[in-house]
């Protein structure tokens, strides 16, 4: 079986997740919707977790069971900036708080900060948590048996005039078509965190980033299936994602002007302002209820499509099409993937919003 890239601390003891066990629930976390606390580092090329804090990493960061793909799925590639190696030793609590500094983009990744720690949630049609382990076995021979949980890193970029960039993934791709998420994918066994999002970011949007221009931190983990629903089928993937959020201090206008999307994976882009991105992060997938829409978001917001003769054209989107939630059933249809919306809360808290 291919090793995990997910490495669990439970009581000290070192666990590698199977493919078909929830890291949230090997973490500890109860029945509900959390929260939890989550402590993390990265070493060798392994994000590691637990549910306090073990020598070698201090990091304290949000973990949400995600819904629906973010993206990942990213291709092989050679990124010149590398950073010396080290674990992230960054404590962060985006809620109610005073915010961490923001890291250079020259400085390493294993600066230190202490705040107190933040929790993780957990959404109601997690499949590997809605698959008790009996089912789980029954069904074994449906599940992928050869991997264990791979590891992801999704970049929110922000410009300096305080929108960020999100992508329409391709409706031709077979991992979640259709979804506005930020760039982002797999991190390469050589590489570190920070360099996967960026390297992600130049492959799907054109954009490389000068050292000395942006700032980042890490905003929170978020557990992926895909599907995300039982009753879409089994689960074929499982991630856990890292958002960054990366700072630019180029305005939307300058980062716009040097962007080239990848069409083989981007169909469209977008920056979003805070007041929309409210709005779609109270969609919160799997409940009934959401938290009051402000009455003057805009009717639509203005995106640009990549056209089939390799062109762009700037279109108006709905903005409802950016408040729906995960269907029950695999529809297709375009909306923000769930873990998007987890990190543009994130961001927001950042704004101070």
């Amino acid at each position: 079986m291919a090793a995990s890239r997910v490495l669990l601390l439970l009581s000290g003891r070192p666990v590698s997740p199977s493919f078909v066990q929830s890291v949230c629930r090997l973490l500890g976390a109860g029945p509900g919707f959390g929260p939890w606390p989550t402590h993390c580092g990265f070493k060798r090329g392994r994000l590691v977790l637990s549910d306090r804090p073990f020598p070698g990493a201090s990091t304290t960061l949000p973990l949400q069971v995600r819904r629906k793909g973010s993206g990942v799925g990213g291709r092989s590639g050679v990124w010149s900036w590398r950073q010396r190696p080290g674990s992230i030793r960054l404590d962060l609590l985006p809620h109610r708080a005073a915010l961490p500094n923001f890291c250079p983009a020259s400085e390493a990744l294993n600066q230190t900060a202490t705040y107190p720690p933040h929790p993780h949630q957990r959404p109601p049609f997690c499949p590997f948590v809605a698959l008790d382990q009996q089912q789980l076995r029954a069904r074994g021979s449906e599940l992928p048996t050869n991997r264990g949980v791979d590891l992801g890193v999704a970049v929110i970029l922000q410009s300096s005039d305080q929108t960020v960039l999100l992508t329409r993934r391709t409706s031709t791709l077979s991992l979640s078509p259709n979804l506005w998420v930020p760039p982002g994918g797999h991190v390469e066994l050589d590489e570190e965190l920070l360099d996967g999002g960026l390297r992600e970011l130049w492959e799907e949007s054109g954009l490389q980033l000068p050292q000395d221009q942006f700032s980042w931190v890490p905003l929170g983990l978020w557990e992926s299936a895909y599907p995300p629903r039982l009753s879409w089928g089994l689960p074929k993937y499982h991630h856990i994602i890292l958002y960054l959020l990366v700072v630019s201090q180029e305005s939307q206008q300058q980062l716009q002007a040097r962007i080239q999307p990848n069409p083989n994976e981007v169909s469209a882009f977008m920056w979003l302002g805070p007041d929309v991105a409210a709005a779609v992060a109270t969609m919160e997938d799997g409940t009934e209820t959401s938290r009051h829409l402000s009455q003057e978001l805009p009717p639509s917001i203005l995106i640009v499509e990549l056209k089939e003769d390799g062109g762009a054209r700037p279109l108006a989107l709905p903005v409802s099409t950016l408040l729906r939630t995960t269907p029950t059933t695999d529809e297709g249809k375009e909306r923000v993937s769930s873990g998007t919306k987890f990190a543009l809360r994130l961001w927001l808290q950042h704004l101070g919003r």
